[in-house]
């Protein structure tokens, strides 16, 4: 039979026996060397790059420069690693899965045949049951179209992190890109390279803040105190806004079968108020349309729900307890956080990126992850990192900012309760020693106008005048009014600049009024001064609550050598992974289409059922 000519894969799984599972190798390769032809494809982009090499930089630069040498054979390496990998890994799987899929098909066809055999009454039975309109290849066709979408998507994403490291590699120069490339950015909420202040020439500190919205999460996630009204609405507003994207895209595909363009972006908006009708009413009574999913009773029933019921008011055949069973057998709450812990551990994991200390505050939907359990600086060593992920809603983001200013107001409060002391100083120094500057330069030159606040007119009198309040303090320029973008969302950049600013100038007239003395009320001064600044730079270096949306953040902390970078490398892999696996915006921009996005579909869904 034809099928005797198609060779069926061992059940066994081996790297390299041909057609395994896993295996490198395929029997349909026969006598041809996938090395040999992954090497002159290897080759070739080699010789590409460093002709392009050779073609842009000056020639004093490639005589300091060893092309040739060094950069070619890690390109190679690059090559050898990435390219060759999913090159093979590619080809196997499509000629051994498609050899699959082909075999079973043909499996079907036979077994169609027997029906010539039967008697007339059996394929009549047959017929009725499902004719060729039902059982199609349909599925096996959108299986091997996602299976080759997800091949595509994977070969991308490597081709993309091989020409990210080439362009490290010749730039010689570390960034922030080497975190998060090209359209995914904007979820960087603060990066910071900074040199360690106990070994700021080998050692230099890294801060790194992700924010990922609600709406780019893959699976919602639900504080724990969330009422179940609440998760109710969204679990229906989210069936809603499905059913509406159901009958736009037939509507689509029904303008495509009368040979019309498919409606553009506008027109899809207004459609969908238009269908909306249908769902959503102002209406609220018990016959209304947006209780057509969900009964009023039960919602009433419901109301004022959250995680706990208080023992006494608990009643197993009641509506509410029932309902509330129903929330938490599904884990709903604890589903999207779930997922991102899920996630970033695995991945860690797979990274080799060990970690000795890991708190899941799960009702809180906190989880912080430390390479060490230690967290004394001097006992740690100089390649390592801290992982806070949290989840923040609006009501904490809130809480958060109003703790956030007035730590702002206490801190400008004590700097600059020090700042008049250290000019009292500065100012009884200068009257003991008497020596000028420009206040007592101004004085001293203009005291009988200041001091008398006089002027004589054209007709001789004297009028008295009233000298204006200056309103530059020379420390920061003044700034402009706030708007109400402004004051709907302050960031207070401007008072945090003008506290930082006052440092360096308490700093400096304090060596002009001790210069090498060591006094009792020097070292109290400057005792408080660096105690200010290393508190003020620690404050400065959190994230800034009203630059925070309301989603999940991801906040690293990495100490890395300067000539190493591997802790910094390595979790430059993890978050592209981490932001790739739970965030829906992140896999629509790497699949580079609204229809890979939605052959992509099902994959993330089962990858995020199985991390759940």
């Amino acid at each position: 039979m034809a099928r005797e000519t198609i060779v069926k894969s061992p059940n066994f799984v081996h790297p390299e026996k041909p057609s395994a599972v896993g295996s490198r190798n395929s029997l349909h390769r026969q006598n041809r060397d996938e090395y040999e032809e992954a090497k002159g494809i290897i080759d070739e982009e080699v010789d590409k790059i460093l002709n392009h090499i050779h073609a842009k930089l000056p020639p004093e630069v490639l005589e300091k420069l060893d092309v040739m040498g060094s950069v070619k054979s890690k390109l190679h390496n690059y090559f050898n690693q990435d390219f060759q990998n999913m090159l093979n890994r590619y080809l196997v799987t499509m000629e051994d899965e498609m050899n699959k899929k082909v075999r079973d098909l043909i499996d079907k066809e036979e077994k169609r045949t027997l029906n010539k055999y039967t008697p007339r009454e059996i394929t009549e039975i047959l017929e009725r049951v499902g004719n060729s309109e039902t059982f199609t290849t349909e599925d096996i066709e959108k299986s091997i179209v996602n299976m080759y979408g997800h091949l595509q998507g994977h070969i991308e994403r490597g081709v993309s992190d091989l020409e990210t490291n080439t362009n490290a590699l010749l730039r010689e120069k570390t960034d922030v890109g080497v975190f998060i490339r090209g359209e995914n950015s904007y979820a960087i909420e603060k990066c910071t390279f900074k040199d360690n202040s106990r070994r700021p020439k080998t050692v230099m500190d890294l801060k790194l803040s992700i924010s990922i919205l609600d709406s780019e999460l893959i699976s919602r996630i639900y504080h724990y105190q969330v009422p179940v009204t609440s998760i109710i609405k969204d679990i229906v507003a989210k069936n809603i806004h499905e059913l509406i994207d159901k009958e736009i895209e037939e509507i689509n595909l029904q303008l495509m079968d009368e040979g019309k363009e498919e409606m553009s972006d506008s027109e899809r908006i207004f459609e969908k108020l238009r269908i909306m009708d249908k769902y959503i009413s102002d209406d609220n009574s018990d016959e209304s349309k947006k209780y057509q999913f969900v009964a009023k009773k039960f919602m009433d029933a419901v109301d004022g729900i959250q995680a706990e019921i208080e023992s006494k008011d608990f009643d197993a055949l009641n509506i509410r307890e029932n309902i509330k069973k129903i929330i938490d057998n599904e884990n709903i709450r604890n589903r999207g956080f779930n997922t991102a812990v899920n996630s970033i551990t695995s991945i860690l994991d797979n990274s080799k990126m060990g970690y000795q200390f890991i708190e899941n505050y799960k009702n809180a939907r906190e989880c912080v992850i430390r390479e060490y359990e230690e967290e004394d600086v001097t006992k740690l060593p100089d390649e390592r990192y801290n992982l806070r992920l949290v989840y923040y809603d609006q009501k904490q983001l809130k809480s958060l900012r109003n703790a956030y200013s007035k730590q702002i107001d206490e801190m400008e409060r004590e700097v600059m309760h020090l700042w008049k002391v250290c000019h009292g100083v500065y100012t009884n120094d200068r009257d003991e020693k008497e020596y000028d500057d420009w206040e007592t330069l101004a004085d001293r030159m203009l005291s009988p106008k200041k001091k008398k606040g006089l002027f004589r007119s054209k007709g001789g009198d004297d009028l008295e005048i009233e000298e204006k309040k200056p309103l530059w303090n020379e420390i920061s320029f003044i700034q402009p009014k706030d708007t109400i973008v402004s004051k709907s969302n302050p960031t207070a950049e401007a008072r945090l600049d003008e506290i930082g600013a006052r440092f360096p100038l308490m700093k400096q007239k304090l060596e002009k009024v001790y210069r090498d003395q060591i006094d009792e009320t020097r070292q109290i001064l400057e005792n408080r001064l660096d105690f200010l600044q290393e508190q003020f730079e620690e404050f400065t270096n959190q994230i800034n609550p009203y630059h925070v949306q309301p989603g999940l953040l991801l906040d690293i902390d990495i100490i890395s050598i300067k000539k190493k970078k591997t802790t910094m490398m390595n979790m430059a892999n993890v978050i592209n992974e981490f932001l790739y696996s739970v965030s829906m915006g992140f896999s629509d921009a790497l699949s580079g289409s609204q229809s890979m996005a939605k052959g992509n579909e099902s994959h993330e869904s089962e990858y995020a059922s199985l991390h759940e």
